[in-house]
């Protein structure tokens, strides 16, 4: 393509045929002008970039430039900003500060041990003993970026974040250190009384807790809800795949209260989500667990027991109200166990179950819904039909 840059003329070169085709060569001709247009010259461009990559084979490439570049490689493979995110996030606060600045060919088993021995608290407890299950993800990722690397020409030799024959020998397993605490749920008989509670208090924190509570769906798939989804003739709020811990499409009756609701909440243009933030965005998972904190001071200050784990005497979390309604199933209910598994989109455990059962028992989930709403609202009338109380 023959062009001028200023009162320069320039033959910028668009790639060989057959491996561009004619319609190629004319896109990279578009870019080209429109690159030009804005001032970019894009031939200085293309000298500026080989020779940035010139400088970084001669001094060779540092961890933290890694994780950059294995991310924009990777980029498809995250399925949402959020994961990227939290991917690069790890990293960033846990890694980069000490393998940062190393190059990658540098690097060695006592490094990454470094990293995942690194102390995290006052007591002198190792980030592997207080936090295993971060460690372990950190120490994935690092194996991850470390094996990008020397596939990339930019290391050889071992990856010293391989497990396996390697800090196996070094570190004790992941399964053998991790604390697996419960998240605290609110006990069963607590659980109306918490609601009123709950009903009582304005903002759209409350109003997503309280939608959370009446589905049994986890806080991420409910502060991402979007209109959309929400079928409110029909009682329905189909979650896609992608927004699913599973991977798969998750259809949730939606019981009268959850309707009521719904059709009770503004809309806003331009803004497709259900509970939005103040801002715009979406509302925190740190706005959902201020509120249970709020419901529980403010019980205990009006000189009642609070709200909290039966067993760990913690307060109970928005993540529990999903314990909470399986205990319900279970203890207070004829519904069978596989039916709640359903409702909170769990795996199925065998792979022969999983292929036999093709359907997810809407309408009989619906039911079940609707005894737990009823429950929430203490209406005894519609409850007893479906409740026993052993």
């Amino acid at each position: 393509m023959r062009v001028a840059v200023g009162d320069r003329r320039r033959e910028i070169g668009l790639g060989g045929f057959p491996d561009v085709t004619l319609a190629m060569a004319r896109d990279r001709a578009r870019e080209a002008k429109d690159k030009i247009r804005s001032g970019i010259d894009p031939v200085e461009e293309r000298k500026v970039a080989r020779a940035a990559l010139v400088a970084v084979r001669r001094r060779g490439l540092t961890f933290a430039e890694a994780v950059d570049r294995y991310l924009a490689a990777k980029l498809d493979a995250f399925r949402n900003a959020k994961h990227r995110d939290q991917w690069r996030n790890t990293l960033q606060t846990y890694a980069v500060p000490d393998l940062g600045p190393m190059l990658v060919e540098a690097i060695t088993v006592q490094d990454v041990l470094r990293v995942l021995s690194q102390p995290v608290n006052d007591t002198g407890e190792t980030l592997w003993q207080h936090k295993t299950e971060t460690a372990s993800r950190i120490r994935g990722r690092i194996e991850a970026v470390l094996s990008w690397a020397t596939v990339a020409g930019h290391r050889t030799g071992d990856n010293p974040a391989r497990w396996a024959g390697n800090l196996k020998e070094l570190l004790p397993a992941a399964s053998k250190v991790a604390k697996k605490d419960n998240q605290p749920a609110l006990q069963i008989e607590d659980a109306p009384r918490w609601f009123t509670a709950l009903r009582a208090r304005d903002g759209a924190g409350s109003r997503c807790l309280e939608f959370a509570a009446l589905t049994a769906a986890r806080s991420q798939e409910v502060r991402g809800a979007l209109w959309e989804e929400i079928d409110l003739e029909r009682g329905l709020w189909l979650i896609p795949g992608q927004r699913m811990k599973m991977d798969r499409e998750h259809r949730v009756p939606l019981p009268p209260e959850a309707v009521a609701l719904l059709k009770a909440l503004p809309r806003f243009e331009g803004n497709p989500l259900v509970f939005p933030a103040q801002r715009g965005g979406e509302l925190s998972d740190m706005t959902l667990s201020a509120t249970m904190k709020r419901l529980h001071e403010a019980d205990i200050a009006s000189a009642g027991p609070g709200f909290v784990d039966r067993v760990s005497k913690r307060p109970a979390v928005p993540h529990g109200l999903r314990s909470t309604f399986r205990d319900w199933v279970a203890e207070r209910t004829h519904f069978p166990s596989d039916m709640a598994e359903v409702a909170l989109a769990h795996k199925v455990a065998s792979a022969v179950e999983a292929s036999y059962r093709r359907g997810d028992m809407l309408d009989k989930r619906r039911e079940m819904m609707a005894a737990w709403a009823a429950y929430l609202c203490n209406n005894t009338a519609q409850s007893a039909q479906i409740i026993r109380i052993a």
